[in-house]
């Protein structure tokens, strides 16, 4: 890993309520998000600043981020799955797209029983991101952080009395990453996690330049051209 670089749960004196696409984000910078991607920001703001600060409140984080000094330079969300799985929040819980891919706006107002009382203890990883996968140059890729906030996001995790970890993941192609944040299947597996889903994305399987790039991508690694569509739940138990 990346000398000086400090991986730690996100605490509540600086909740990242937006995402790395545009590069690290210090306090001072996270409130002056770049033009692109063109998002309604202070709106975004609103609705994701109650929410994180509400989760971190009730179940002491909702976050892995790696620090190098005073900047954010990789970020891991997770969420507890009754969350996730709430018919009303929608599919998504994307910080920077409206519902239902993204949080519903009342949702922090919603009743987040503790612990204790969730029937499955399970933690959902939501997005991975180092640096930030979108830009040309990206010093923190490939350096060991994301492993790094999985394996502090495994050791919070267990303390606190969590049972499982739970992530999505997709083949492990550059062009899957840079746009959904979501790590390769290969790289769960080396931390542990086994697939115990898979099922086909139907957005990977149409016709469009993005998805014969991924073809392209995968055959040059020796894939089959089917396996870009499959989306694989992993999971590691934290009980054994």
């Amino acid at each position: 890993m990346l000398e000086g670089v400090v991986v730690k749960m996100m605490g509540p004196d600086f909740l990242l309520w937006r995402c790395l696409h545009s590069g690290p984000l210090t306090k001072e910078t996270v409130d002056q998000p770049q033009p692109h991607p063109a998002c309604p920001w202070e709106e975004f703001k609103r609705r994701n600043v109650p929410l994180l600060a509400k989760l971190t409140e009730v179940y002491g984080a909702c976050a892995v981020v790696a620090m190098d000094e005073d900047r954010i330079v990789g970020q891991l969300r997770f969420y507890p799955a009754f969350l996730c799985s709430m018919a009303a929040s929608g599919p998504g819980l994307c910080l920077q797209q409206r519902f239902p891919a993204g949080p519903a706006d009342d949702l922090a107002a919603r009743t987040f029983p503790p612990l204790s009382r969730l029937e499955d203890k399970t933690l959902f990883v939501h997005c991975l991101m180092t640096g930030s996968p979108q830009q040309e140059r990206n010093p923190y890729q490939r350096k060991g952080l994301g492993a790094a906030m999985v394996r502090r996001l495994a050791e919070w995790a267990k303390a606190n009395g969590w049972q499982a970890i739970e992530a999505n993941a997709f083949e492990d192609l550059d062009l899957i990453y840079a746009v959904t944040g979501s790590a390769g299947k290969m790289f769960w597996e080396k931390l542990g996690f086994r697939v115990v889903e898979t099922r086909v994305e139907p957005a990977l399987m149409r016709e469009n330049d993005f998805v014969k790039a991924l073809r392209r991508q995968a055959a040059a690694r020796g894939l089959s051209a089917k396996c870009v569509a499959n989306q694989y739940r992993m999971r590691l138990d934290l009980t054994g």
